[in-house]
């Protein structure tokens, strides 16, 4: 288990804190910690770790560049320094007074925690969310920290990329940069659910979110409930566990947020109130909201704020960036950029720093913050083609929308009166991943890219592929799997995988010991949609058995590029285990506290007019 720990340390606790170090001495050297509580307006005061440049004078003045965070501002202590400052070392060299701060209810700050911080009308002056919060922490900054030149921008990876898009709220004058970085935009969507189905593969993560601590703490409080591994296989696991129910009774009875989700199936006042989009207005100010397309736990959170923020805020300076990232490897640099087995160039972390992310923030903090930055639109990675893109806006324009209809095991150019037929038993689900090892982890990732080869020739999985492709065809966008189906049970899900199928001879320019690239089956996006939300969020519907039926599965935008050679495939399924909870198939009015008994065994046919719409750049 410790390895699994430290890992998930690594990832959760230290995002922000950029994993390039050029001495271990540079922080000390160069900068005066000071810890200091700042009271909000409701009298909770919050933990704030300063570190303010040792040459700040009346001549040399500094900006702020701040994080708050869940995951601790430690290490705790005037004399204790962390060994890197801010999103990368190119900006720490540069300098700036770096604010660290502890949100409510984390390590050494007062008051409760509660998970995605409901935005509150603010009817009195005492009203508090995460957007006053951050205002409040401005004001005490600009208020008492000597020298400082008057600006203020926010970054943050996850959880704390949340805080810097509540925060982008805040309306400070002060604040004239915002980067949120894998944010969370909606819980319904991003993380422990997607589309409401529960993302089973977060089971071990439940103590870091769900426990309150009691005092102030300069340590994780919560180690004790951590689940244990028992086996290298991590899919004995999930098969010894049970159901979901049988899981959460057996772990997490005293976890508040996994209480939660249990106790809120359907897209509610509790999950609703959680949105942070509905908030998204009057930003002025300027925002790069950065994301990958491999983030396995927020990929819908960087692409849902930069729309919204395009759609309401005209005044922002609103910029996105898409790399071939897992979540947040943009802060730091691999060198040579594999994702799960497949490689995408070389230094690609660097080029985010040095060309987007530093002169993003030196232009905005250090320079005329009125002005433009000059930074395209849209920065994205086509992660077929392998090259850095850019747009002046997106979704690009010259895009075409076309549609390929799913039949007789080919996407074919015009719809079918055939259909093609499965059969879903929950007892023997379909396997997210082929890897047992990675189901161990805190939090999956390998799987956004994975081979998917392992799942074709199941009885309960279809598989449409086209002929091999004649010329490139570049993908771009949203993509919206509209499937017309009918179920002998009252209840399925729909997982969806668009897969990049690659010639028999392929050889990669660079690739990984034993990996067998021919026929390789590149899963370059997928999303999975119960068939009870097909009309409604807010309330689930039963299946009439045997009827055609529509259910629109939404996959989040790609831009890859299918090339000369390659095939296109869809893979259809109604499990996907452990990744996520097993659908009973049997309509339940909450699901996830569905029994073993309740798990229905259903033949599933997907018709002939169902099609994938996509958007292809001229």
């Amino acid at each position: 288990m410790k390895k699994h720990l430290s890992f998930f340390f690594m990832v959760c606790f230290l995002w922000g804190m950029s994993q390039n170090r050029p001495n271990n001495t540079f922080v000390q050297d160069h900068f005066t910690k000071k810890e200091v509580y700042i009271p909000m307006r409701d009298g909770t005061k919050l933990f704030t770790s300063i570190y303010i440049p040792k040459d700040i004078s009346k001549a040399q003045k500094y900006p702020f560049l701040m994080q708050r965070t869940c995951y601790s501002v430690a290490p705790y202590g005037e004399n204790e320094y962390k060994s890197s400052l801010g999103p990368n070392k190119y900006l720490m060299k540069d300098q700036y007074i770096f604010v660290y701060q502890d949100v409510r209810g984390r390590y050494m700050s007062e008051g409760i925690f509660t998970n995605m911080t409901p935005q509150v009308e603010h009817h009195t002056k005492k009203d508090v969310d995460e957007s006053t919060d951050t205002y409040d922490t401005i004001d005490w900054l600009l208020k008492n920290i000597a020298y400082n030149n008057g600006k203020v921008g926010q970054y943050g990876t996850s959880y704390p990329g949340f805080y810097a898009a509540a925060g982008a709220l805040s309306e400070h004058p002060a604040l004239v940069a915002s980067s949120p970085q894998a944010p969370i935009s909606d819980f319904w969507n991003d993380d422990f659910l997607h589309n409401g189905r529960f993302m089973l593969g977060y089971f071990r993560t439940f103590p870091v979110f769900g426990i309150q601590k009691t005092k102030a703490e300069n340590k994780a409080w919560y180690m004790d409930t951590f689940v244990k591994q028992t086996s290298e296989d991590g899919l004995k696991f999930y098969r010894d566990m049970g159901t979901l129910k049988d899981g959460y009774e057996k772990y997490y009875q005293d976890n508040f947020f996994m209480t939660e989700i249990m106790n809120h199936p359907n897209y509610d006042d509790y999950w609703q109130k959680r949105s942070l989009l509905p908030h998204l207005k009057n930003i002025k100010h300027a925002v790069m909201t950065v994301g990958g397309w491999f983030d396995a736990e927020d990929l819908s959170g960087p692409l849902n704020i930069y729309k919204t923020i395009e759609k309401t805020s005209p005044l922002a300076k609103n910029t996105i960036v898409m790399g071939p990232f897992s979540h947040g490897a943009w802060s730091r640099e691999m060198g040579k950029h594999f994702h799960n087995e497949i490689y995408f160039g070389d230094s690609i972390a660097t080029y985010y720093q040095t060309k987007l992310e530093t002169p993003f923030f030196k232009h905005y903090l250090k320079g005329n913050s009125k002005a433009d930055a000059g930074l395209p639109e849209a920065v994205l990675y086509d992660t077929g083609k392998k090259e850095w893109k850019e747009f002046s806006i997106y979704p690009p324009k010259n895009s075409q929308k076309i549609s390929f209809y799913l039949a007789d095991g080919t996407l074919k150019n015009n719809p079918s009166g055939s259909s093609s037929e499965y059969y879903s038993d929950p007892n023997n689900p379909v396997l997210s991943s082929d890897n047992l090892k990675d189901f161990n982890g805190f939090t999956p990732r390998n799987y956004m890219s994975e081979d998917q080869r392992f799942a074709v020739g199941r009885p309960d999985v279809l598989t449409f592929t086209t002929d091999i492709l004649t010329e490139d065809l570049t993908l771009t966008g949203e993509i919206i799997a509209k499937l017309n189906i009918a179920s002998t049970s009252t209840d399925a899900d729909f997982a969806v995988k668009l897969i990049d199928v690659y010639p028999q001879d392929y050889l990669p320019k660079e690739k990984k010991e034993g990996v067998i690239y021919g026929n390789y089956h590149q899963m370059v996006r997928s999303e999975i949609m119960p068939a009870r939300f097909r009309n409604s969020r807010e309330k689930g519907e039963a299946l009439i058995a045997n009827k055609k039926t529509t259910v629109d599965v939404k996959l989040q935008d790609v831009l890859h590029t299918f090339k000369k050679g390659h095939k296109i495939q869809i893979q259809i399924s109604s499990t996907w285990f452990p990744l996520f909870a097993i659908n009973p198939q049997k309509f339940l009015a909450n699901p996830n506290f569905a029994t073993k008994e309740d798990y229905t065994k259903a033949f599933i046919k997907i018709f002939g007019d169902s099609s994938l719409e996509i958007s292809v750049l001229k």
